[in-house]
């Protein structure tokens, strides 16, 4: 039991790090470094590795780390709605990786289905934020930063990650219970 938490502590800490680290090596490309969304990855990695309680902290505690220690993104409006973004995809897809059938097929239905209710969270956060700020969120805000913008983000995950699950799943390296 203490090696299982212990494994699951260094797996989070692995995650936040890399959730920390992967922009800086997007920012090297200023067209679309920002558009492959490189904090997503780990958060959705961890969600299946860990679970959605794992995946849920690491999402909610990245963007806000990341803006406190390197000043991107900005802590508000951005990181704050990332955060709450960040936090429904790991719990997502941990959540419904634990309960789906272990099946490349379902690990396309979790990665997508935690993409739209996170973008779905993201949009009614940004909502709540702009308002309270007394600004408009529109439709063609939510369409630009959820959808049209990330792109080439949506893209590099749905090629990525099911690779590295189902190399993840081969070595028995995902969470199970």
């Amino acid at each position: 039991m203490q090696h299982l938490k212990t494994r699951q502590l260094t797996l989070a800490a692995l995650f936040l790090a890399l959730g920390l680290l992967m922009p800086f090596l997007t920012a090297q490309i200023p067209t679309v470094g920002s558009r492959l969304l490189p904090m997503h990855i780990p958060v959705l990695l961890a969600g299946f590795v860990l679970g959605g309680p794992y995946g849920a902290m690491i999402g909610f505690v990245t963007p806000l780390l990341r803006s406190a220690l390197f000043g991107m993104p900005p802590m508000f409006p951005t990181a704050t709605c990332m955060a709450f973004e960040l936090a429904t995809y790991g719990f997502v897809t941990g959540y419904l990786y634990q309960q789906l059938k272990k099946s490349v097929v379902n690990i396309y239905i979790t990665l997508i289905a935690s993409m739209i209710i996170g973008r779905i969270v993201w949009g009614c956060v940004s909502l709540m934020i702009y308002s309270l700020q007394g600004n408009a969120f529109t439709m063609t805000m939510f369409i630009a930063g959820g959808l049209t913008n990330a792109i080439p983000g949506i893209i590099l995950q749905i090629v990525l990650i099911p690779v590295l699950v189902l190399t993840l799943q081969k070595a028995h390296l995902l969470h199970e219970a």
